[in-house]
């Protein structure tokens, strides 16, 4: 039996759980091999962005052709996602501005990292989420599993934000019914650390 067999016979709240696990522990390997210099970040990136497509693509998540619409309301949506904590808290720049060099190198693997997340945390994990539990524990969930795994490389300090930040792109997701406005959203917050 393939993976995309088996994973087809799992309930969702099943394969919300294979998911999740396989999140938590691709997060934890980023985070052991990311070491100290640009070349061993951009690889263990790379490696957590492949390890997140091939666990959404074995739960059984595909992609669809993005709509013009969902690229717009995810600009803007990136705009207000970067906009608003700073007009809240401008001492939020603070915990922004990497400077990681090459540039056009974390261009890329920044935007291979950030289409895995979405695809696995806006694509397939909500939609195992919801389908086994509704919205509002998919969107919690979600949300939370998209903080959780960003404390193994940014500490117990990015919560919060990231949480809110998750809440924000499933909502994205929801609106639009795909995950490019999310991953839009989510790529210009990222590109938005290189400057703030």
């Amino acid at each position: 039996m393939t993976a995309l067999a088996a994973s087809r016979s799992w309930s969702a709240g099943q394969r919300a759980v294979v998911l999740g696990v396989g999140l938590g522990a691709a997060a934890l390997a980023r985070a052991a091999l990311n070491g100290s210099g640009a070349t061993s970040a951009y690889l263990a990136g790379t490696g957590f962005g492949a390890a997140l497509l091939c666990l959404a693509f074995a739960a059984g998540w595909r992609p669809v052709r993005p709509r013009l619409a969902s690229v717009g309301v995810g600009i803007l949506g990136g705009l207000i996602l970067v906009g608003l904590p700073l007009l809240a808290s401008p001492s939020t720049r603070a915990v922004t501005g990497m400077r990681p060099e090459p540039f056009l190198a974390w261009l890329v693997v920044t935007a291979l990292v950030v289409a895995a997340e979405e695809v696995l945390l806006r694509g397939a994990l909500l939609s195992a989420l919801d389908e086994a539990a509704g919205p509002m524990v998919a969107v919690l969930t979600s949300s939370a599993a998209f903080a959780l795994m960003h404390v193994p490389l940014y500490g117990w300090g990015v919560v919060p934000i990231d949480l809110a930040a998750g809440v924000w792109l499933a909502g994205l997701r929801y609106l639009t019914g795909g995950v490019a406005a999310p991953a839009v959203a989510h790529y210009l917050a990222d590109l938005a650390t290189w400057w703030l």
